[in-house]
């Protein structure tokens, strides 16, 4: 066969046409834990940001040492302690996608 009469490659995009793990409980579970850290994360910079007194020691560094305390922070509590926002959306996510339903109605609560 010549170039000109080989069929024409798929052209790659990096993007995978394979969608079924965007139906995995956990793949919905993992993403509501990190809304969660996120949130939670937005919650704590907004109450930093709220300052009641002048810092006894300010600079950059201590600044972004904070904000990266406050991350790890998030972090924790998304996954031992989470407010329920994170679950809210997992569970109103869960409802449109019928996959994710049957599979909860066959497992034993």
């Amino acid at each position: 066969m010549s170039p000109l009469n080989a069929p024409a490659a798929a052209p790659t995009t990096g993007i995978s046409t394979d969608t079924s793990r965007l139906k995995s409980k956990d793949n919905l579970d993992k993403a509501g834990e990190k809304f969660e850290a996120v949130f939670t994360g937005m919650m704590l910079k907004s109450m930093r940001q709220a300052k009641l007194a002048d810092p006894l020691f300010d600079s950059k560094a201590i600044d972004t040492f904070t904000d990266m305390q406050d991350g790890l922070i998030a972090k924790s509590m998304a996954e031992h302690t989470p407010l329920g926002i994170g679950k809210a959306m997992t569970d109103f996510l869960a409802k449109s996608q019928s996959d994710l339903n049957q599979g909860a109605a066959d497992s034993p609560p």
